[in-house]
């Protein structure tokens, strides 16, 4: 899809958008698509693109994923996630009606903000302000892309651990198919795992890189270790790689474990800073998380660093 395409789109729906950059190199935000990021390279949208997000609204039966790059929160599962205070997993209408602001922008930056409540599975509220600046810049024929992620509590009850697990969770969309796959450095086994379905035999580790192959035909998730440097999405197809990096999260904050566990179990020990989810559907996504604090007072900001690199493969 061209941008050109994509943003007449918005032209002819109600949704609000702002662009950085411009038509052929930039980043288009839907600011009333949950503030998410579609990266356009050469005039084409890379980012993956659901058409249906125009025509159609995320309902509590039915979740309409518009692509692109957005900010969660995590954890997805556990009794102290957010997508299962109505006991099955949806997405909250505080995320999906969210209609982001500009704060502030200049033509290769923006700031932009959404007030978004949150209910965790164990019924207590959350008052949040999610907050992203998006800045981006070229060098040698890539496209790099800076977010700084943050979730800021603005409720006035003090919470603790065991009451509010929260951290701020990138989740970048792109479509795939055969020979799709994901790398990263690694010297260990361990330091990747399963989060649902096993994708063992999806995955392998040689001469210091994991390779998991994300061709969308197979719905797996994976943990990635703290260890862990960067994670890259390799589409040869689209003759496209992305390369993410997450800057070590701030002291007073620790990495958790961000899994769609069910809603009666509690969180495990694992520190996740990187997963890589696999759809059915012909789409996958690399996803960069932060920390949580071990309390939560007003005006506690938890944020995480993304530099998101975008390149064409040199054939």
């Amino acid at each position: 899809m061209t941008s050109k395409q994509f943003l007449k789109m918005f032209d002819n729906s109600k949704h609000t958008f702002h662009l950085i950059g411009n038509e052929k190199t930039g980043i288009i935000i839907g600011l009333s698509l949950e503030g998410r990021l579609f990266t356009v390279i050469d005039g084409k949208v890379v980012s993956r693109v659901n058409p249906e997000v125009f025509k159609m609204r995320s309902s509590i039966d039915n979740y309409v994923n518009p692509g692109g790059d957005v900010l969660w929160p995590a954890p997805e599962g556990s009794c102290l996630g957010y997508e299962y205070p109505t006991g099955q997993w949806r997405v909250p209408p505080g995320l999906t009606e969210a209609h982001y602001k500009v704060d502030a922008h200049t033509k290769n930056q923006a700031i932009i903000s959404a007030e978004v409540d949150l209910i965790n599975n164990l019924g207590i509220g959350i008052p949040t302000i999610f907050t992203r600046d998006i800045k981006i810049s070229q060098k040698k024929g890539s496209l790099i892309v800076t977010t700084l992620e943050s979730i800021e509590y603005i409720g006035t009850k003090e919470l603790k651990q065991n009451q509010c697990l929260l951290g701020p969770w990138s989740l970048c969309q792109f479509d795939c198919t055969q020979g799709c796959e994901v790398v990263m450095p690694s010297q260990n086994r361990e330091d990747v795992w399963d989060l649902y379905e096993s994708s063992n035999k999806l995955r392998s580790l040689s001469n210091g890189i994991y390779q998991i192959r994300t061709e969308g035909n197979q719905r797996f998730q994976v943990g990635i270790s703290p260890k862990v440097e960067w994670i890259e999405y390799i589409n040869p197809k689209e003759n496209l790689q992305v390369r993410r990096f997450a800057k070590p999260i701030d002291e007073g904050f620790n990495y958790f474990d961000i899994s769609d566990r069910p809603p009666t179990e509690k969180p495990q020990k694992t520190e996740v800073r990187y997963s890589v989810y696999n759809d059915t559907n012909g789409f996958m996504e690399i996803e960069a998380a932060g920390g949580t604090a071990k309390k939560w007072v007003k005006h506690t900001n938890s944020k995480v660093f993304i530099t998101t690199i975008f390149s064409r493969i040199n054939i």
